[in-house]
């Protein structure tokens, strides 16, 4: 039974088409692989253009923020049914980050005008690359009737 203020648990393919609708998601290749009231599980496949150091291969941080603040408003999108704009984005870098990656994204708070939900990215050994928090403004109920 659903609470009259959570709405319906949308799937994990319906995230993903909702997801891939933008050109610069598809662009680093992401997958939702699961979706839980107010979580997501998304993966990014590994791309040549991602490389900030050739001779490391560390992938630029830039792209481990993108998805830090996508995972953190994708869960939000997974608690609300609708898309959320970021207010405020903090990102720490844990260690350099090499090939695919994966990004785990949880609603810590969701308040009426203002809610606040953090990400985890992992690269393809398991190993934490990246994390952050954001706040995110929360749309306007959705009109009655």
């Amino acid at each position: 039974m659903s609470d009259i203020n959570t709405p319906a648990l949308p799937s994990a393919e319906d995230v993903q088409a909702r997801l891939l609708r933008g050109p610069y998601h598809q662009w680093l290749g992401l997958e939702v692989q699961a979706v839980g009231h107010g979580s997501i599980d998304l993966s990014a496949r590994f791309r040549d253009e991602w490389v900030v150091n050739p001779e490391g291969g560390y992938i630029h941080g830039g792209i481990l923020a993108a998805l830090v603040d996508l995972a953190a408003d994708w869960a939000l999108v997974a608690h609300t049914g609708r898309g959320v704009p970021t207010i405020d984005l903090r990102v720490d870098y844990h260690r350099a980050a090499r090939g695919d990656l994966r990004a785990e994204g949880r609603v810590v708070k969701a308040g009426r005008q203002f809610s606040v939900a953090e990400a985890k990215v992992f690269d393809a050994e398991g190993q934490l690359v990246a994390s952050g928090r954001g706040v995110y403004a929360m749309p306007a109920p959705a009109p009655k009737g």
